[in-house]
This record gives structure tokens, sequence and C-alpha cells, in this order.
């Protein structure tokens, strides 16, 4: 309840928490497992990472960890801390309520250089996300539903240049065939050239502060934003799955549930392999 309140309140005053939390998680899991390390601070650390540098949501976990110290101290990780808010995201969202496991310590160990070959970038193919995947335990199916974490938040225009070209004039034109005309012609007149770096664009541009299953009906019609998401219907390994929670949103809230608990237990540690920080943006001295 105490982490709750706090995504709720930070989400009252900004709309845009929710998705932060949900990616802060997913680059903490991905990278050492769900250690809580990539909210360590400092040079060398993996928050340090140009890959790590638009991340946010960082001060609401550690609002949350002071919460929680005060009535259980040196009780509960900011790992759990992290899942939890992540979890509350997606509820105060409007997608499901996830039981989640507790337990998990927090990491020692926070390394820049295990960031880039752990973390999926927008320009991959299917291939390339199923490799990263695979080494997290993680299948096709986690990937079409984990990627539905694009229903919501927003995402500078930088991440997904990749999908259009300059002519002769330097017109920018879209040159991805996943990505359906109409909507790169939008996206460009959102992102120009020369676009200020600052510029944001909803990942879902139909309802992109709503966690539902919109996502995947854009993907059916070309309307994902990065290349990485329009793989995921371009492709016969996934476009059935990818279909089937286009049509049911019950259908996307149970996968998302399947796999937000695998995604949370990759590389939990227990006992000894961590310790439970007192503040989540340093290692305990």
């Amino acid at each position: 309840m105490l982490v709750t309140d706090a995504v709720r309140s930070a989400s009252t005053f900004d709309q845009t928490v929710p998705a932060k939390l949900l990616r802060l998680l997913f680059h903490d899991c991905m990278v050492e497992g769900c250690d809580g390390s990539v909210l360590v601070e400092g040079n060398g650390t993996e928050r340090a990472d140009p890959a790590n540098a638009s991340l946010g949501g960082f001060q609401v976990v550690e609002s949350a960890k002071a919460l929680v110290e005060v009535f259980c101290p040196s009780t509960v990780s900011c790992a759990d801390v992290l899942v939890l808010a992540a979890r509350d995201a997606v509820r105060l969202g409007g997608g499901p309520n996830v039981r989640v496991l507790m337990g998990r310590k927090d990491g020692r160990v926070s390394s820049e250089a295990n960031v880039r070959a752990n973390i999926v970038d927008t320009t991959f193919d299917l291939d390339q996300m199923t490799k990263i995947f695979s080494s997290k335990a993680l299948n096709l199916d986690d990937l079409v539903a984990l990627s539905g974490a694009h229903t919501i938040g927003r995402s500078h225009c930088s991440a997904f240049s990749d999908r259009f070209a300059q002519d002769s004039k330097g017109k920018l034109t879209p040159t991805d065939p996943l990505l359906d005309k109409k909507y790169g012609n939008d996206l460009l007149s959102q992102c120009p050239r020369n676009a200020d770096p600052s510029i944001t664009v909803d990942n879902d541009p139909e309802t992109g502060l709503v966690f539902d299953n919109v996502y995947y009906q854009n993907l059916v019609m070309g309307k994902g934003l990065f290349h990485s998401d329009s793989v995921l219907f371009g492709d016969t390994r996934t476009r059935n799955k990818v279909l089937r929670f286009a049509e049911s949103e019950e259908s996307f809230f149970e996968g998302w549930e399947r796999s937000f608990l695998r995604l949370t237990s990759i590389g939990v540690k227990t006992g000894n392999q961590g310790e439970i920080r007192r503040l989540c943006r340093e290692i305990n001295g």
C-alpha cells in the first residue's frame, strides 16, 4: 500500500510516471536480473550508460523506499520496491493487478559494461530480440506480451529515426515497409528534420496513457512506433499472437500476467547473494 500510494501520488503530478517505472523495471531485470542495480548512481554504473540516459522514475522509487523504511526498516529491498512500483503503474493505468513474488535482494554490482549486450534496441528484428530474450529464459510468447508495455509512454524522435530516409533535397520520407505511410507522415509532422531533441511522441497514438490492447491493434494497422514493434506483426512466428491480443484484451492481460511474473523472476538474488540497501541510489557502505 505504501508503494501504491507513492506511485499514485507521483502519477497525479506527472502522467508519464507509470510508463517510466515500467521501463525502469525492464532495464533493471534484463541486465543483472531484478536486483535494483539500475538504480545505483555513479560513474561506471548501469545508470551512467548512454542507453539508460532517458530512463526516469528514479525519485518515485526512492520516495517509495523511504516510506517503506519508516514502517519496515531494512526489510524490503529496492529491487522489490521497483517491482511493486511497476506492477502498480500498470494497474493504475487500467491494466491487470499482478500478484508478484517478494524476497529479492539488492545487487552489490552495477556496471555500465553490462548494459548494451542485454538491452533490446528499437531497431532490432525478431531474431535479435529473440536472442536476448532467450538468454533470460524468456520465449516468443513473453516477447509479444511484454512488448505490450509500449501501450503507454512516450519516446524521443531519435528512437525511431531509422524508419525514415532523407532525399537529395533534405526531405524525410518513411522507408520502413512495415510502417503505414500515413502514420509515418504523421510522425514526421511531429518530428521534422532537425527537430528539438527533447520532443517526444506517444508510443500508442490512440490511447497513450491507458494500459490496454490498442497497442496490438495499432501493430495490425502498421502503426507500431518502433521497427522492433512492427516486426511482431510482420513476422509469421509472432503474427497470430499479436492478432489474438488485438482481438481480446482479456487474452493480453492473461499473457501479460504470466510474462510479467517471468520477467520479475530473472536473476533474482537471495540470501548472501545481495543486500537490502538503505538508499536505492547507493550500495551499502
